[in-house]
C-alpha cells in the first residue's frame, strides 16, 4: 500500500491528532515528505485538519454551530470547560476588528486537559485573548457529535450567549 494511504488509514483510526514528526519517523522519511503526502490527500478530497497537536482526520459527520458569546478574559476557562464537559469541541474563536475585519484563531480543544493547556499557554505567554479586541464579544465554532449534545452544550453556556446567535449547522 502506498505510504500516503497508510497515513490516511492511520489518521482515520486515531482518536487523537498525530504529529507529523511521528509520521516521518514511522515511515522513515522527512517531515516535508509527510507534508507533501497530506497535501496530496487533501487534493483528493480527504478532510485532514492540521492542529497544533498534529493531523486529524475529519469524517465531517458532526453538528456545528457558530455561537456568539460575551464574557471577560477571566471566564475563558469556565466557558471552554462547560463546552468540553458536555461533549463538545471548540474549534476556533472569531472576533471583529475595526481595521482588519474578521480575525479567526484556532483553539481546537475537546478535553479538559486541552482546555487547561490552552488557558495555561495564554497565561504563560503573556498574550491577551482575541476577545479583548471586541470588549469580550466573540464567536466560537462549536462541534458536537449530534443535536442532543449540541443542545446540552448551548444550555451549559447560556449565561455567556448573546441573543443574536448564529445557528448554522453542518451535518
Amino acid at each position: 500500500m502506498e505510504r500516503k494511504y497508510q497515513i490516511l488509514e492511520l489518521l482515520k483510526r486515531s482518536k487523537t491528532p498525530v504529529k507529523g514528526k511521528y509520521l516521518a519517523e514511522l515511515f522513515d522519511v522527512s517531515r516535508q515528505i509527510i507534508v507533501s503526502d497530506i497535501a496530496q490527500l487533501r487534493e483528493e478530497g480527504h478532510r485532514i485538519v492540521s492542529t497544533r497537536d498534529g493531523y486529524i482526520y475529519d469524517a465531517g459527520n458532526k453538528v456545528r454551530r457558530v455561537v456568539a458569546v460575551k464574557h471577560s478574559s477571566q471566564d475563558i476557562y469556565d466557558e471552554l470547560k462547560r463546552i468540553v464537559e458536555n461533549g463538545g469541541k471548540v474549534l476556533d474563536v472569531i472576533v471583529e476588528h475595526p481595521v482588519y475585519g474578521e480575525i479567526t484563531g484556532r483553539i481546537d480543544v475537546s478535553t479538559l486537559d486541552e482546555v487547561e493547556k490552552f488557558v495555561s499557554l495564554l497565561a504563560s505567554s503573556g498574550t491577551k485573548p482575541l476577545s479583548e479586541i471586541s470588549n469580550g464579544i466573540h464567536l466560537h465554532t462549536i462541534e458536537a457529535p449530534d443535536e442532543e449534545t449540541m443542545e446540552r452544550i448551548l444550555k451549559a453556556i447560556a449565561k455567556y450567549r448573546l441573543s443574536n446567535e448564529n445557528t448554522e449547522c453542518e451535518k
